[in-house]
């Protein structure tokens, strides 16, 4: 058999033994990206902002179930007051995953909605087991340190807050 494309493993010879065809060169201008380095700029910022994005329209999709009950609330379940804890709840979700969304004081509604996951875990989900496997209690954990996350890196380069800053800088030069 002959070569193939770059990086292929081909059987040639008698004994079908595999040669390994190392790929070739990176074309010119590019830079290959590593598995054992962070992705060069401006990728880094930009994914954050696309994981912020999809991330706030997921949580505002909570929110609006409790408020509103689009999409609807599963069969049994009462309507949510608004004045109660699940309302504020809602409240919280709609308004600062709408926030989180547009990339809108990030940091502060970040810590924030990191704060309500971590009290939805512990008060909803923990007593009923201690693994959220088995406590359906994975959404709240992954939102709780998704949150966390954003906290300390920002909204990334797609935000409102990276506008304003952009725009301060250059009032500012």
């Amino acid at each position: 058999m002959t070569a193939g494309a770059r990086g292929d493993i081909h059987p040639v010879g008698i004994f079908n033994h595999a040669v390994y065809h190392a790929p070739s060169p990176a074309p010119t201008g590019t830079i290959p990206m590593s598995i054992f380095e962070p992705a060069p700029a401006p990728w880094p910022s930009r994914m954050l902002s696309i994981l912020r994005i999809v991330a706030g329209v997921v949580f505002v999709t909570t929110g609006t179930m409790k408020l509103f009950n689009y999409p609807p609330m599963p069969p049994g379940v009462p309507p949510i007051e608004l004045m109660s804890q699940m309302g504020l709840g809602g409240l919280l979700e709609v308004i600062g995953g709408t926030l989180f969304t547009l990339g809108l004081f990030t940091r502060p509604v970040a810590f924030v909605l990191a704060g309500e996951m971590a009290v939805a875990y512990f008060q909803f989900h923990h007593p009923k087991s201690f693994f959220p496997t088995v406590n359906n209690g994975v959404p709240a954990v992954l939102d709780c340190f998704i949150f966390l996350y954003y906290m300390v890196a920002g909204g990334g380069v797609w935000s409102l807050d990276a506008m304003i800053a952009r725009a301060k800088d250059g009032a500012s030069a």
